[in-house]
């Protein structure tokens, strides 16, 4: 593969060869992403991402700080989005990240974005000092990024999943011996003012 124009937090990182023209840049979410990531999510995922089992984990609740990201095109539109939030394993349990949604542009699908951002997130996260990282998804795509399920036997999310899309990673080794119950939100809640806006 050639290194394309392809910045993360100002490293070079690779792309698919075919998308060498599109300068694309992983950078922090601000506020003005708001509108264009949820038409790329309903665009990408359907309306029905909102009734998935990882939302109610999500609804009324702010990204992990640090934590949400987009991959901006060359002329600053948003090609990719991921976000992490806190959650805790089970009553009591020790702290983690719930990873999601995952999208990017499906016109921009197979370029190496969603991998890019997959990475960065994870790299972010551990540089922060978090622990595991959970999400729901297919682990044949997540298990390059070190996701499996072998860990999360005896976790589940509040409402419908398929067990076997229950994936984790530790990166604190060990962190999730013993841990058991339903993943339940943590973090920081939005304003009223913007769920408002949300709904």
């Amino acid at each position: 593969m050639d290194i394309a124009n392809f910045i993360v937090e100002g490293a070079p990182c690779e792309i698919s060869p075919s998308r060498r023209e599109s300068a694309i840049a992983i950078v922090a979410e601000t506020a003005a992403d708001a509108a264009a990531r949820e038409a790329l999510l309903d665009e990408a995922m359907g309306s029905k991402r909102r009734k998935k089992s990882s939302e109610k984990l999500r609804r009324g609740r702010r990204p992990s700080e640090g934590l949400a990201f987009v991959a901006r095109d060359a002329a600053g539109g948003v090609a990719g989005t991921v976000r992490l939030w806190d959650v805790t394993l089970g009553e009591g349990g020790p702290a983690a990240l719930l990873l999601g949604p995952l999208a990017v542009d499906p016109s921009l699908k197979s370029a190496g974005i969603g991998s890019a951002l997959m990475r960065h997130a994870v790299a972010e996260a551990a540089r922060l000092g978090h622990a595991a990282i959970l999400l729901v998804g297919d682990a044949p795509y997540y298990e390059r990024f070190g996701f499996s399920a072998a860990r999360t036997g005896s976790l589940a999310m509040p409402g419908p999943y398929e067990r076997h899309r229950l994936l984790a990673l530790e990166l604190v080794e060990g962190v999730l011996d013993g841990v058991h119950g339903t993943l339940k939100a943590a973090g920081r809640t939005l304003k009223a003012q913007e769920l408002t806006s949300a709904a």
